[in-house]
């Protein structure tokens, strides 16, 4: 949305907004508690009836509840400290949840429980974020939290099979839609762009609540206890976040540049994107509505006849795992199919060991796949490269490469 960006797309007539600090952590109070409302009513659906995997909430379940057995409490005393031991702490820390709970959380809650608080958090939304960005109607806020609780159904859905969030996409899906209603001669991409805010703190809250449910269920926890912690931990994030965003905004005048050491491309992308989306259906390629319509049909046809096949259901493949390769490409699925053949096999050797241990093997393998990012990403950030580097192509590719290197 910025005037830095705008001028990479070379679109400043399209219009733009600079960060800022105040509008920002505003922006991000008034839409990120949405989610959160949307998806409590779903919580017995999602885990007790669909009996979703959720593999990240299930990980840290598992690894919660080792902490509680004898081994795992001599472990955990091998190699932490704290003040958790004093009975001060413990006097003044019971007094504080007292507050915060008794006094401040429970009553609010059960006045915003339900659909009455999704409704007066949307209302508000609907008064205020006009006021933040302007270009972004009330009208336009209206449709999209009537269509938010489905979508962020869906998301916490997918993530419940796959542990990916697809709240980017979701995201895309508003700046189409809302940019093509508002047109370019009316704002339409900072519109799109803001509603794709909207709309991916939305969905992207539902499914992290969901995890959390999800913890909570395999360790006994409580569900409202779960529910006010991911409040407080949104509330810190939409004032944490922001305040990060701005020092690195502020520190680095090349943030967002092209070349730079923080170029941010999906900012470009992002944009670009609503620009084509205040140019409507004309902006599009050729068949791409009618491409969409039938794989939108063939979605909902796949899931009725698994749903209503009886025991053949199970040989039919999720359209909702079917897409996720479409949208992040294709590196993982051998990693998930090669698990299902180790569960397999361990199934034959030792089926009740297998329906104990198997989830939290699993989702201590996808959890510690992604655990690597983090020291990937500091190695990047000190400007360390890999010793060798390796790509796989295609005996095609590989061919064509093989001919290209010996003219």
């Amino acid at each position: 949305m910025s005037e830095r960006i705008a001028e990479q797309s070379g679109d400043t007539e399209l219009g733009f907004k600079d960060p800022s600090l105040t509008w920002i952590i505003g922006f991000l109070l008034i839409v990120s508690f949405l989610g959160l409302f949307s998806v409590v009513p779903l919580r017995k659906i999602m885990i007790i009836d669909f009996k979703l995997t959720y593999p990240s909430g299930t990980a840290t379940a598992f690894l919660i509840n080792s902490f509680h057995t004898i081994e795992g409490a001599k472990l955990a005393n091998n190699i932490c400290w704290s003040w958790d031991d004093l009975p001060t702490h413990y006097n003044v820390s019971v007094l504080l949840g007292g507050i915060l709970s008794w006094g401040i959380m429970w009553p609010l809650l059960e006045t915003r429980k339900g659909p009455l608080g999704y409704v007066t958090i949307a209302v508000a939304s609907i008064v205020t974020l006009p006021h933040i960005v302007h270009e972004l109607k009330w009208y336009y806020v209206l449709v999209i939290y009537i269509f938010a609780p489905t979508l962020a159904f869906c998301n916490a859905y997918g993530c419940g099979l796959t542990d990916w969030s697809l709240a980017s996409t979701y995201g895309k899906l508003a700046i189409f839609t809302i940019g093509a209603w508002a047109g370019s001669s009316h704002g339409g991409v900072l519109a799109g762009l803001a509603a794709c805010g909207v709309m991916m703190n939305i969905v992207s809250t539902a499914s992290d609540l969901t995890q959390d449910f999800k913890t909570g269920y395999l360790t006994l926890a409580s569900p409202r206890s779960m529910f006010v912690s991911q409040v407080i931990g949104t509330a810190m994030g939409c004032v944490i976040s922001p305040c990060v965003f701005w020092l690195f905004y502020k520190a680095f005048d090349d943030l967002g540049l092209h070349g730079s050491k923080y170029p941010a491309p999906f900012a470009i992308v992002f944009r670009n994107m609503a620009k084509l989306g205040v140019e409507g259906f004309s902006s599009l390629p050729k068949d791409c509505l009618f491409l969409c319509y039938v794989f939108f049909g063939a979605a909902i046809l796949i899931n009725l006849i698994k749903d209503y096949s009886g025991k053949m259901g199970r040989f039919i493949p999720l359209p909702m795992a079917m897409a996720i390769p479409f949208y992040i490409g294709p590196y993982f699925a051998i990693d998930m199919c090669l698990g299902s053949l180790i569960l397999f096999v361990w199934e034959k050797i030792n089926k009740a060991q297998a329906e104990a241990f198997g989830p939290a093997v699993a989702s201590g393998l996808i959890c510690g796949d992604g655990i690597w990012t983090l020291p990937s990403s500091i190695l990047a950030l000190a400007g360390v490269q890999p010793p060798i580097c390796m790509k796989f192509l295609s005996r095609g590719t590989n061919t064509r490469v093989d001919k290209f290197l010996g003219s």
